[in-house]
């Protein structure tokens, strides 16, 4: 439920949208202050639009998260690029989080074109600026600044902290007066069963290589909380495509399953509280990233 409105308080949306690595997850958890986003250095992390809020005397910010806008060579990966680009409406403000380590391509003017189009006002960070020298910041602001018209062009390292309290005072500036969206108990809204299941993925995804972190889903089937006990009960799978990629996830005498198991629930206990067990399974579900009626299941767990 929304806080009661005060004079002068100011209130919004912004849409954070990039292409896949840029930075966005670690940008999000940063301004809030939190890890609302589970990241990692494999590209399409974010495969749903995540929320994190961040409050402040006088106004509060609500980031949406997006999946990474790239061409798409799944369902999965169609699915993922409208959700970003459905984050457009009714947002109040756009955030383009560009790499500054990347040169700019083909996929930033798609995106570039696509934000030319909002009736919003559009703000870039340009991050990763600790990874390019100081003298090679100057050519792309100007880069960039030519792409589309900008109530903001900042340069930030989202790792080091560098310029995000500039973009911070940015985002405050463009946000509308209004209420507060959310309570101010309230930093990531969603499902526990969501969030759980992204818990488990991290490990997961820091774990293993090549191609098996874009053919890996989570799925909780079973969240049960025991009062008595402190203790909340988790059973899920761990998805995978072919028979043959089992065996990467479960591990010599199941030694990668325990270890994912381990560090998933040291995440969900240092997140949300109290003590967790973690029944974690592994099953091969052929090119899941094209059925429909499962990317359904993953999108939308149950609370």
């Amino acid at each position: 439920m929304a806080e009661p409105a005060e004079r002068g308080f100011r209130s919004g949306m912004v849409a954070v949208v990039g292409r896949p690595n840029a930075g966005k997850s670690t940008l999000v958890n940063g301004l809030v202050g939190e890890k609302v986003a589970i990241v990692s250095d494999k590209p399409q992390t974010t495969r749903k639009r995540v929320i994190g809020v961040l409050h402040r005397p006088g106004f509060q910010l609500v980031l949406v998260d997006t999946p990474g806008i790239h061409r798409p060579d799944h369902r999965m990966n169609a699915a993922m690029v409208r959700d970003a680009v459905d984050a457009l409406e009714g947002c109040d403000a756009v955030l383009w989080v560009v790499d500054a380590s990347a040169r700019r391509g083909p996929g930033d003017r798609r995106i570039a074109e696509l934000l030319r189009g909002q009736r919003v006002p559009l703000l870039a960070a340009l991050n990763k600026v600790d990874r390019v020298t100081k003298s090679g910041l100057l050519p792309q602001l100007h880069e960039l600044s030519g792409m589309a018209e900008f109530a903001a062009l900042v340069p930030v390292s989202a790792l080091t902290g560098d310029g995000m309290d500039d973009l911070l005072a940015e985002l405050f500036r463009v946000l509308p007066e209004g209420p507060a969206l959310y309570p101010e108990s309230e930093s990531a809204p969603g499902s526990l069963a969501e969030k759980i299941s992204e818990q488990i993925r991290e490990p997961a995804l820091e774990l293993t290589r090549e191609e098996l972190p874009f053919s890996l889903a989570v799925v909780v089937e079973e969240l049960r909380q025991e009062p008595e006990r402190g203790l909340t009960v988790v059973r899920a799978s761990l998805v995978v495509e072919r028979e043959g990629q089992k065996g990467i996830l479960v591990g010599k005498g199941g030694s990668m399953i325990r270890e994912i198991g381990s560090r998933a629930r040291a995440l969900c206990e240092s997140r949300f509280g109290g003590k967790f067990f973690l029944d974690l399974r592994v099953q091969a579900r052929e090119s899941w990233r094209d059925d429909e009626q499962f990317l359904a299941q993953i999108v939308n767990p149950e609370t």
